[in-house]
């Protein structure tokens, strides 16, 4: 049983946390959000982790049943999800530094900013941010994989441990972006968040190009 749950846990989280990146995905919310005040970070910290579980979850447990009922199949997935990122992170390389409107920031109504927060905390900074098409597919393939003897209490123990691993050092991250802006200071939190959009890009247009690949492929064959 401890074998099982070991190589279950450490299969999904080896797998899935360089897709997911939770630092990287933490400074793009704070690029996305820069004057949110600490409470309203804790508040989408913990929405954002919610969400990602549940994603991560069905993800593992019907992902292939739902694509395979739409007729969807993972590379169509993986094109999709690229141009999203893709575009994504071209957006972020675009923006311009917001500096000038601190004051308008801080002069907004709380209820309008709670809700302007909760609205986005699914899409865009769950989905595809956070937990994007790149870690769906990854979680469908492996929860596809379950053990051919069927489900052990040690397997089902390895992956909510590795669940709740992941949905951890997501909220961490995201909850003391904070701590790591003021760490890097203004100039370096600009150059990290620059780095870590380009990165973004370049993962979407290697998703993009990965699934493309396999479609070309399933089509040179046919």
């Amino acid at each position: 049983m401890l074998r099982e749950f070991t190589q279950t846990f450490l299969l999904l989280f080896t797998g899935l946390f360089p897709i997911i990146n939770p630092p990287a995905s933490a400074l793009i919310v704070l690029s996305l959000l820069p004057h949110a005040t600490p409470a309203e970070r804790t508040d989408l910290a913990w929405r954002i982790t919610t969400n990602s579980f549940a994603i991560l979850l069905g993800s593992l447990l019907i992902g292939a049943y739902v694509l395979a009922f739409f007729g969807i199949s993972i590379p169509v997935l993986r094109v999709a999800g690229g141009l999203i990122i893709g575009m994504a992170g071209w957006n972020l390389l675009q923006k311009p530094d917001d500096e000038d409107n601190g004051d308008e920031a801080q002069a907004m109504d709380a209820r309008q900013r709670t809700g302007s927060l909760a609205s986005k905390a699914f899409y865009p900074l769950t989905m595809p941010l956070t937990v994007g098409p790149g870690s769906i597919a990854v979680a469908i393939a492996l929860g596809t994989g379950s053990p051919r003897e069927g489900l052990s209490p040690g397997h089902i123990g390895g992956v909510g441990a590795a669940l709740v691993a992941l949905c951890a050092s997501i909220y961490i991250c995201v909850r003391f972006a904070g701590d790591l802006e003021r760490l890097l200071g203004t100039v370096g939190t600009k150059i990290a968040m620059r780095l870590f959009a380009f990165v973004i890009f370049c993962i979407g247009v290697q998703l993009f190009w990965i699934g493309l690949s396999e479609l070309l492929a399933s089509v040179a064959w046919k």
